[in-house]
């Protein structure tokens, strides 16, 4: 009797353990520290934030400092050394920018050194059913970060989007080269939910991550939307969040 061959297993057919991630994320301030992106994006915010920002992400290792694109040279000087990424969006916060405009962008983005960038899905497109441009949007600045080792996280902003085009979005983004799905900029009319993050993690299955932003200013925030089937947590109060783990 001849056994079969072996298949080789596609991970991204795996589904994702929602609930065994949350439970190792929440285990302990360092591990829930590394799947939180430390952010600070309001327009006002200074170069000493920013330091402050990094020397915080520096001392409870998050998962990368996320900042607006004029901080990323200073950034990535802060944190030269510290094995921390410079976070940065793209196209933010409308996603209403020409391709070639996000492109370019990202590629200056990547040559200062950022390794994880956020850009922000067309959602006039989208909303429009031009599915191909928005895929030809995502798959355009996609090509420039993986080009440069680093990696793409495509923000749906879920608040603006009905049920269809949650899940529209959600697959066109995987499919075009997202690593992650993320809710939401924090600047639209709402954050990140539960129910959004477990649809999104519906889509995504095991092809990518998702990101919930927007909203999470709490350890039991956090928690939920890891229980949800977030893998990354997008926050600016990161610090509290940890700490509160740790006092619990």
């Amino acid at each position: 009797m001849t056994t079969p061959a072996l298949q080789e297993i596609d991970e991204s057919e795996i589904p994702f353990d929602a609930a065994g991630f949350a439970k190792q994320a929440l285990a302990s301030r360092g591990s829930l520290a590394g799947v939180i992106d430390h952010t600070l994006l309001k327009p006002e915010a200074s170069r000493e934030q920013v330091l402050k920002l990094c020397a915080e992400a520096a001392e409870y290792r998050f998962a990368c400092a996320m900042v607006n694109p004029t901080w990323v040279p200073a950034a990535y000087a802060a944190l030269s050394g510290t094995g921390v990424p410079v976070g940065v969006v793209v196209g933010f916060p409308l996603g209403a920018n020409l391709t070639t405009t996000k492109r370019q962008e990202a590629a200056a983005l990547v040559r200062l050194g950022a390794r994880e960038l956020d850009m922000v899905l067309n959602i006039g497109l989208l909303k429009s059913g031009e599915n191909a441009l928005v895929m030809s949007d995502i798959r355009g600045v996609a090509e420039i970060v993986h080009g440069a080792g680093a990696i793409l996280k495509v923000i749906l902003e879920t608040s603006l989007l009905n049920l269809e085009e949650k899940l529209r979005a959600s697959e066109l983004a995987c499919q075009a080269g997202a690593d992650f799905l993320k809710t939401s900029t924090g600047f639209s009319s709402a954050g990140a939910n539960a129910a959004d993050v477990a649809l999104l993690r519906g889509v995504a299955g095991g092809r990518c991550g998702v990101k919930a932003s927007g909203g999470v200013r709490s350890l039991d925030d956090a928690r939920a939307m890891l229980e949800a089937g977030a893998n990354r947590i997008g926050a600016s109060a990161s610090v509290a969040i940890v700490q509160a783990l740790s006092a619990a």
